[in-house]
Formats: structure tokens, C-alpha cells, sequence
């Protein structure tokens, strides 16, 4: 006789949709390129790569990998603020599969969520990594404005009308999200959950309550957001330098930040193509050629991809490492 479990196996399981799998967001990244290469020789980008001399590439991955410490200690602040108890080295452990998850998931969310799943066996409390998480997440959001807030500053000359449309509407969209986040955690009336979601909720809203209690914490957070995203930064310029890409720090300051927010969006892979081609557009105006700053980006690009494939390693030596002493 067949069992209700022999059933459920045999069901036929929902299809994914298209538009979430990974071959669409690769879709998306390779048509946006293709675009950009329509307009831009791919030889002379090919050249421009291969012109950043080996010993830079590889002291450029070594600086990545180094700066995310940094963002390490950032997110392990964040977290333990509302209450996760989590340890240095779980937090590297952790942060470095999300560097690992980025190559592969849609959007950097994407290594938010691995790096918020594994914190899940070590914290105390799974509420305080989500808030945590999503709290480091805003304050990233921020500090990229911020970053790009001093390169306007630093901009001889100051910036055009159009520059500062760009940061206003960015910077009125993070508030417009902040604002609706508060809102949904504090002002929805918690008998509007089921008593699972409730206990969430609360724990959540504790959390936040304890961060707000602690807000040199929070400025210290954020002030190491700002130094990550500045590092980042300083890599970019370095392998623009490097490749004939004479483009003040300011500019660049001005540029990536803005560039790397549109990596939040997940319909390209890790916002490869998006982010080159805003990039392109934002540097034009100081006099960089579109086929030197595409080149870099996507120099950066590998930068990225091999860190991130690194720091999955680091990971899980550490975790076999960790099971050898427990065993």
C-alpha cells in the first residue's frame, strides 16, 4: 500500500523560475558586457589586463583579503551588539564563505545570507544575526555614500548638477529604506504574527534596543565600514595606476562606491557588468577612457572571484581544523 510519504516523494517538485536561477543572472552580466564591448575594442581591454604586472595582481589580493578583516570585525560588532555572542574566529570563518557565496549568488546579499546561515550554529541568538546582519548591511549602504560624499569634497572644482542629482536620489533612497525598515520593526503591532513570528519579533526589537543604548558602537562600525569600503577603493585606483588609468583618488572615491551599490541588485551575478558600466559612466567625465576603466573593473573582478574562492578555502580549513580538535 502506498504511504501519504511515497506520495509527497513522488510529487513532481516546482519548477524554478527562470528569472531565479543562476543562468539568468549570468544572462544579464554577458549581455551588459556584450553591450559595453560593442562600443569598446575587447583586444584593447584584453591588452589593458594583461598590462598589470603579476606582482601587483597578486599584492592587490592580498590587500582584499586583508582590508575584509576589517569588515570581519565590522559584522562581528553588529552581530554581538544584539546579542549573537559570536567569537573572531567564527566571524572570519563565517564572513569568509559569504566572500565565497558572492562569486555565486545573486547580488552581495546573497554572501549576507551563507554568512548569516553558518553564524546560525555558533551565535546564541539566530534573531540577533539576522539583525545584526541586516544592520551591517545598511551601514554598508551608508558608508559607500559616505566614501563618495569626501571624493566629491576632494573633487577640484566640485561636481555638476548631474553628480549631485545622483547623490541625492541615492542617499534619499537609503533614507527612504531605512525609514521603512524602522517602521516595519518598531510600529507593526506584534499580535499581527503568528506566536513563532512574535517571539522573532520580539527578540529582534530587543536587539535593536540594545544598539541603540551603545551608539559609540554603532559609530565605531560604521567608521570601519568606511575604511573597508576606502581600501576597496584604493585597490581599483592602484590597478587603474598601474595600467595607464591616470585618474585622481577623489574621482574614484566619487565613482566606485556609487558603481558597487548597484551590486546590491540581483539580477546580475554579484552585479558583474552593472557595476563596470556604471563605472564607465561615472569616470567619464574626468577624462577616463572607457576602454581603461572597463579593463580595471573587470581586473578588479578577478580580484574578487579569486579572493573569494581563497577565503572559501581559509573557511574550510578552519572548520576542519576545528573538527580535529573537537574529535
Amino acid at each position: 500500500m502506498q504511504t501519504d510519504t511515497d506520495g509527497a516523494a513522488l510529487a513532481p517538485t516546482a519548477k524554478r523560475k527562470f528569472w531565479k536561477t543562476p543562468y539568468f543572472r549570468y544572462g544579464v552580466s554577458l549581455l551588459v558586457l556584450a553591450l559595453l564591448l560593442k562600443f569598446i575594442p575587447f583586444q584593447k581591454v584584453l591588452a589593458t589586463m594583461r598590462s598589470v604586472p603579476p606582482w601587483v595582481a597578486a599584492a592587490a589580493l592580498v590587500f582584499y583579503l586583508m582590508v575584509h578583516l576589517v569588515g570581519v570585525e565590522k559584522w562581528r560588532m553588529m552581530i554581538n551588539l544584539a546579542g549573537a555572542g559570536v567569537s573572531f574566529p567564527q566571524a572570519l570563518r563565517c564572513y569568509y564563505w559569504g566572500l565565497f557565496g558572492n562569486i555565486f549568488l545573486p547580488s552581495l546579499v546573497g554572501g549576507d545570507l551563507v554568512r548569516a546561515g553558518m553564524a546560525f550554529f555558533f551565535a546564541r541568538s539566530k534573531p540577533a544575526v539576522v539583525l545584526g546582519s541586516l544592520m551591517d548591511r545598511m551601514q554598508d549602504m551608508g558608508s559607500l555614500l559616505a566614501v563618495t560624499l569626501i571624493g566629491v569634497a576632494l573633487i577640484p572644482g566640485n561636481t555638476d548638477a548631474r553628480t549631485r542629482n545622483i547623490l541625492w536620489i541615492t542617499a534619499g533612497f537609503l533614507v527612504a529604506v531605512s525609514l521603512a525598515g524602522a517602521a516595519v520593526l518598531f510600529l507593526v503591532p506584534v499580535k499581527r504574527f503568528s506566536y513563532k513570528r512574535r517571539r522573532t519579533l520580539v527578540k529582534v526589537r530587543h536587539g535593536a534596543r540594545s544598539m541603540w543604548r551603545r551608539p559609540q558602537t554603532m559609530i565605531l562600525a560604521f567608521t570601519f565600514g568606511m575604511a573597508l569600503q576606502a581600501g576597496l577603493t584604493a585597490i581599483n585606483w592602484w590597478l587603474g595606476d598601474v595600467t595607464g588609468l591616470h585618474v585622481s583618488l577623489a574621482a574614484w572615491l566619487f565613482a566606485w562606491p556609487l558603481a558597487k551599490l548597484t551590486s546590491l541588485f540581483g539580477f546580475t551575478q554579484g552585479g558583474l557588468g552593472v557595476r563596470e558600466a556604471t563605472l564607465v559612466f561615472l569616470l567619464m567625465p574626468f577624462g577616463a577612457p572607457g576602454v581603461k576603466t572597463l579593463a580595471v573593473g573587470l581586473a578588479f573582478q578577478a580580484v574578487l572571484m579569486t579572493g573569494g574562492l581563497i577565503a572559501g578555502g581559509i573557511a574550510m580549513a578552519m572548520g576542519r581544523l576545528e573538527g580535529l580538535k573537537t574529535a
